[in-house]
């Protein structure tokens, strides 16, 4: 059995492609009247509506509920990881837990293996990440994603577990690679959206692309990260999707700002509060990252976005 913690759209996505192969799945969700719904009426009709879920998937509130020594895939909002950990950190304990979330911890500047370690030391460690949207998934559209584990053997484990005939599993011990990659791609995510919600063209938002993975590596390699990871599915890969789909919340949140118009406050956009950790902990470690620093100053107003662009475009010339 394989347990998935998280019934929002990512979470049960993954939990049903898990599910449609016939392995027995166990969705947790937070709140009892959700789950009961779920079980009810066989799908989530709040973040997938119109995805029937398979018969081997069922729905509990009780966290406590989890079989013993199953794997648990944990998929909540990077910012709600460590209240999460700390509400249910005995149900947690001595498992192999898997972060299914993409961030950079606004208060601590910590990534979510850090956290997972921090908070359930007894735990082992992992992370899937990659380019994914939750629709395609649920809907048995194929992709790849990237699973990191430190312990090659359990990682190996792993990839076999969640491996189903539309999710193909890559797996590698780079831990740090792998949620760098998929962390920075939202922040460069949103600089797209904003220069295409500026109407500055396919050009400019290629030219931008680019650079940002420059600048992803830049910070990861810096941090420890192997450089194939960053060119996988977890840094380039995602990068890609995230940056060309307004299915990316990150980016709609970008063409938005681009356009100057109001953003859904209900919708989780994981680049922002990445944005400002990152580049907190970029100015400590001296590393150049101008285009999150653009970012940041159009989440706090502090420029405009032809102000941005006016200061991005006269950087020194210098060699790519």
């Amino acid at each position: 059995m394989i347990t998935v913690a998280g019934s929002g759209a990512f979470g049960t996505a993954l939990a049903i492609s898990l599910a449609s192969t016939g392995t027995p799945v166990l969705l947790w969700a937070r709140d009892p009247e959700q789950a009961r719904l779920m079980q009810q009426s066989r799908e989530n009709a709040l973040r997938l509506p119109g995805i029937p879920l398979p018969d081997s998937l069922q729905i509990t509130a009780d966290i406590g509920s989890i079989p013993p020594e199953t794997p648990v895939l944990v998929s909540v909002p990077m910012q709600k990881l460590r209240d999460m950990l700390i509400a249910h950190r005995a149900a947690l304990s001595g498992r192999t837990l898997v972060a299914c979330c993409k961030g950079v911890e606004l208060s601590s500047g910590l990534g979510p293996i850090a956290i997972l370690s921090d908070l359930v030391p007894d735990s082992i460690p992992a992370i899937l990440t990659g380019p994914s949207f939750a629709r395609d998934i649920a809907q048995g559209l194929p992709t790849a994603l990237t699973l990191a584990c430190a312990e090659a053997e359990v990682g190996k484990s792993l990839q076999k577990a969640l491996t189903t005939p539309n999710l193909r599993i890559y797996r590698t011990t780079d831990t740090t690679g792998a949620e760098l990659g998929g962390a920075l791609k939202n922040v460069i995510a949103i600089a797209a959206g904003a220069v295409m919600g500026a109407g500055l063209g396919e050009s400019a938002r290629a030219a931008l692309m680019t650079r940002g993975y420059a600048e992803m590596q830049r910070m990861a390699l810096a941090l420890g990260a192997q450089p194939e990871t960053l060119a996988g599915l977890s840094g380039f890969g995602d990068l890609t999707l995230t940056c060309t789909s307004e299915q990316s919340r990150n980016y709609r949140f970008g063409q938005s700002l681009g356009r100057n118009a109001t953003f859904d406050p209900t919708i989780t956009v994981e680049g922002a509060a990445t944005a400002h950790a990152v580049l907190t902990r970029a100015r400590t470690m001296k590393i150049d990252m101008p285009i999150t620093a653009a970012v940041v100053a159009l989440l706090d107003g502090t420029l405009k976005l032809r102000q941005a662009m006016d200061m991005l475009l006269s950087r020194p010339l210098k060699e790519e």
